[in-house]
Order: C-alpha cells, then sequence, then structure tokens
C-alpha cells in the first residue's frame, strides 16, 4: 500500500493555481499565487517611513486636473464642449492651475508639501482598466505577466517564509493595511499578500477556527491545518491593529463625511496608535468618465468634479491630522491611476482611454515642484491621441524604495526587474540618496528638426557621460522605433534616424538619461 502524501503549503498553493491564475485566492484577507519566486533581494526597512498609496481607479482625466496656461488655447480647441473656463481655475503659480474642486490640495502646494508629476506612464500603454492596473501594480513593461506586486516583492525577501510563523517577535505587525474590503495587488508575494483588507480598525474581526479537534493526517488535514494557521494569524494582527486603533486619535476637524475622507482618518488614527505597519493602500473609484464628466452650461460641475473635491478635501484633511498628531514628518502620500484620458473630448461630454497623466505626492518631506513639462497640445491631435509619457511611472516607484523605504539602488532594481534612475520627488534632508538641487538646477534642451519632416529627423542633445535611451512613439504611447541606448560624451551631440518608413501623423521623441526626462512631438508628412 502506498504511503498517504501529505499536503504541505506549497501542494496546497499549486491546487490553486487554475483560479489564481486571474484571481487571487483569499484566506482570511491573504491572497495566494502559485508562481516561480523572484530573485534575492536584501531590503533595509529599519527605518519608520509610512507609505500612503491612493489609487484613482478608472483613469484620471490629467487635463482637467492640472492646466498650463500657455497650452490652454490649444486644449480649448480641442475640448470645446468639457473646458473650463479659465478665470474659475485655481491658482498654483504663473502658467499652472488646478481645477476649481481642488482647493484642498492648492492649500497643502501653498504649504509646500506637494510635488505635481507630469506626464506619468509607461511604454506601450494599454487602455484596458484591468490590464493596465495590473502593470502599475506589478510594475511590470506592458507585455509582461507578473503575478507579483512591486511592494509585495519589497517586503518578501526579508520575509520569505511568510505568512507561516507571522506575526513573531521580530515581525509582530502587518506588513501592509488595505483600508477595504479587498487587498490590494501592489502588496502580492509569491505565496501570500503582505496586506490585511480592513474596514473598521475598531472592529478588525476574528474568525473561528475550521476545527479544533483531531486533525485527520491527510491532504484534506494539511489544508485545514493551513487554514488554521492563516486564521490565528489574522487574528493576532486583529489584536494589534485593535490596540492601535484604541490608543490612536484624528486631531483635524476638517475630514468630510466621504469615503476617502474616511479610510485616510482610520490610517492617521493607526499611525498615531503606534501601529509599525509601513504601507497603507486605499482606493476611490469613478473616474472612468467617458460621459457626464462636466455638466453642461456648469463646466466647473460635473461626475469628476465630485471626485476631485473628495481627493483633494480628503488629502488636505489627512495632512493636516498628520501635522496635529505631530506624525507627518514619517508619512508620503501619493496618488496613482491606470491611465489618463485622451486628448480631445468626445461628443458625451466626457473623456475617452488615454495615456499618460499627472500624479500627486504630497507629505512634509514631499519637494513642492512641478516635475516635468506641461503637456504638448495641438489643434491637430488625433482622435486617439494621450498625452506621451515623459516619466515612467517606475522611476517613482524607484525613488520610493530607495529614498524612502529604505532599498539599495541595486534591490529596487532587482524588485523593479530594471534600472529606473530616481527623481527628486523629496526635500533635502528627507533623503539622503539623491541631490534633488542637482536636477533642479540642471537645464536641459532636446531639439528635434526639421519638423514636420519626411524622411530624415535630427534629435539634437547635450552628452553627460551617461547612457542615452531615446525612443520614438506614436500617437497612442506604442514604441515604434529605438533609436539609441548608448553612453555619450558631455558636449553636443546630433542623431539621425530615418523614419521615412513612418506612416503620416504625429510622433514623439522620448529622452531618457540619468533622472533626465524629455519628451517631444514631431509630424510626418
Amino acid at each position: 500500500m502506498k504511503k498517504r502524501k501529505t499536503l504541505n503549503r506549497r501542494d496546497f498553493i499549486k491546487l490553486t493555481s487554475v483560479a489564481s491564475a486571474s484571481l487571487p485566492f483569499a484566506l482570511s484577507g491573504f491572497p495566494l499565487y502559485a508562481n516561480n519566486k523572484p530573485k534575492e533581494y536584501q531590503f533595509t526597512t529599519d527605518n519608520e517611513n509610512v507609505l500612503v498609496l491612493i489609487q484613482l481607479q478608472g483613469g484620471n482625466d490629467g487635463l482637467n486636473t492640472v492646466f498650463d496656461l500657455n497650452q490652454y488655447d490649444n486644449l480649448q480647441s480641442v475640448r470645446s464642449n468639457i473646458i473650463i473656463p479659465e478665470t474659475d481655475l485655481l491658482s498654483v503659480n504663473s502658467t499652472t492651475k488646478f481645477h476649481p474642486a481642488m482647493a484642498g490640495l492648492q492649500k497643502v502646494w501653498n504649504e509646500e508639501k506637494l510635488a505635481i508629476v507630469q506626464n506619468v506612464g509607461y511604454p506601450n500603454q494599454n487602455r484596458s482598466h484591468f490590464r493596465s492596473s495590473d502593470i502599475w501594480n506589478s510594475a511590470s513593461d506592458a507585455d509582461d505577466l507578473i503575478s507579483t506586486g512591486w511592494i509585495g516583492r519589497f517586503f518578501e525577501e526579508n520575509n520569505s517564509t511568510f505568512p507561516e510563523n507571522y506575526p513573531n517577535e521580530n515581525a509582530t505587525d502587518p506588513f501592509a493595511i488595505t483600508i477595504g474590503r479587498i487587498v490590494s495587488e501592489t502588496c502580492q508575494g509569491t505565496q501570500a499578500n503582505f496586506s490585511m483588507a480592513l474596514e473598521d480598525p475598531q472592529n478588525p474581526g476574528t474568525a473561528l477556527a475550521a476545527n479544533t479537534g483531531n486533525i485527520p493526517d491527510n491532504c484534506y488535514g494539511s489544508a485545514l491545518s493551513f487554514v488554521n494557521s492563516t486564521i490565528a494569524q489574522t487574528n493576532a494582527y486583529a489584536n494589534i491593529i485593535k490596540k492601535a486603533a484604541d490608543s490612536g486619535n484624528n486631531l483635524s476637524d476638517k475630514y468630510k463625511s466621504t469615503d476617502l475622507s474616511e479610510k485616510l482618518k482610520n490610517v492617521a488614527k493607526l499611525i498615531s496608535g503606534g501601529i509599525k505597519t509601513k504601507v497603507f493602500v486605499v482606493q476611490i473609484g469613478g473616474f472612468d468618465t467617458h460621459d457626464n464628466q462636466i455638466v453642461e452650461g456648469e463646466r466647473s460641475t460635473g461626475r469628476q468634479a465630485v471626485l476631485l473635491e473628495e481627493l483633494s478635501d480628503a488629502i488636505a484633511a489627512f495632512q493636516e491630522d498628520l501635522e496635529l498628531l505631530n506624525i507627518d514628518k514619517k508619512v508620503i502620500g501619493m496618488t496613482y491611476s491606470e491611465f489618463g484620458r485622451r486628448i480631445r473630448s468626445n461628443g458625451g461630454l466626457g473623456t475617452d482611454h488615454g495615456s499618460a497623466a499627472p500624479l500627486f505626492m504630497f507629505g512634509n518631506c514631499a519637494n513642492n515642484s512641478i516635475l516635468g513639462d506641461a503637456p504638448e497640445i495641438d489643434t491637430a491631435v488625433g482622435e486617439k491621441e494621450g498625452v506621451q509619457m515623459q516619466f515612467d511611472f517606475r522611476n517613482i516607484y524607484s525613488t520610493i524604495l530607495t529614498d524612502w523605504l529604505g532599498a539599495t539602488k541595486q534591490e529596487a532594481t532587482n524588485v523593479l526587474f530594471n534600472n529606473f534612475e530616481a527623481l527628486p520627488l523629496f526635500k533635502s534632508g528627507c533623503s539622503a540618496a539623491l541631490s534633488t538641487e542637482r536636477f533642479l538646477k540642471e537645464e536641459f534642451n532636446l531639439k528635434v528638426y526639421p519638423n514636420p519632416v519626411t524622411t530624415t529627423l535630427n534629435i539634437e542633445f547635450l552628452g553627460n557621460n551617461n547612457a542615452v535611451n531615446i525612443t520614438i512613439y506614436n500617437s497612442i504611447g506604442a514604441v515604434v522605433k529605438h533609436v539609441t541606448n548608448k553612453k555619450y560624451s558631455f558636449n553636443q551631440q546630433n542623431v539621425t534616424v530615418n523614419v521615412g518608413n513612418l506612416a503620416k501623423g504625429n510622433y514623439f521623441v522620448h529622452y531618457q538619461s540619468k533622472g533626465v526626462s524629455k519628451t517631444k512631438k514631431f509630424l510626418k508628412y
């Protein structure tokens, strides 16, 4: 008679591989995936810094969020049915304006605690909600399917056996918390999700073990033991959460009765209560504004205005709360959305799926600046054209990993599967890994001519003794030509490229080198 095989954790995970190919198999808030273990990393996570991620689900219209007055007339010509009157916009600086619903973020900017990053996206933009969200959460290339999340990979290599024997004396608190019903895929590890889904910190809930008696010595018993151990882990974390919620506080009276305000209010309470969780994730949905993005005749109102007001007011209240609680120096927040919207509006008073969009980073340590160029708008923009990428979102992730969460440059490269230069997102003194002043004082000019062009395009730039990557994208964000990726000496450079085989239309040259990114538009005819 053959000896019965005991089902261990890895076998149990394999049995769930069919379901987990598309959806996580959840056990008490810990979804499981079957996939190969990533490379070896070593992380330093002994600082007290906390990251708060705010996901804008649906694809926020960045052109209706941050306005540049130099581009306003052209934007008005291609968005005549939804453009917000210039007189209604809120001032950021002499040329940059906010949507009128964003008074809260304007306040945070005026307090010098807001970084605005223009034109954030990725090569070969995917305009599917689900796929593009997967790309942002996993930090993968557009054509790679990765089942782990970038935060999950960050946590995993110092905690490779998680969730087995967690919590323990060295890791007493949840690594990450998603405020809501579903854990965030940003935190997905190889074997489990490092975040817990939590709706009410005062009542985190506990679960009963499935069987407290004798467990049979077979595959079903092994699976039952695993379920029981996971329940025990969840209950242990629930006790930690309840203790922090009871000890925590909220001092700001600016929170409104909105879903996002309540979520961020709970985050502030837990942090002030002493919880050691390093990453919190919250979501706000509804940004898929194909129609009725504005109210005709009252364009400062509408679906997006309601959402931007909720987002802006919630962040402002949260930031004030952190300061009153004296915990603002260790918390940084970041917004992200799966894509922006197209440049041209549609006939339904809305906008369709596009490409890049602005991203906000807020907090006491956020470098109060606008990083990047205003999106270039012209009246000949195509129906499907979106805002072109200037900064890859993984440059921002790399900055957070090294300058905030404590990873080395090599570790960040391993997590993100490639080398992405850090950006000047943090104030001096908040980050020892990056010289912000060097970037802010750096003047860079990218020239592209002739424009329009028929056959040969000249790309002129100043070399910097570093590798230069130049790529040409089409109007919907797809890579059509890799121009160069090599080191150039510190003098004026001119690269020529044959574009005669490209179809007529609008294209974009994207330059990236040592933290500097630029995008220039040209017309092929």
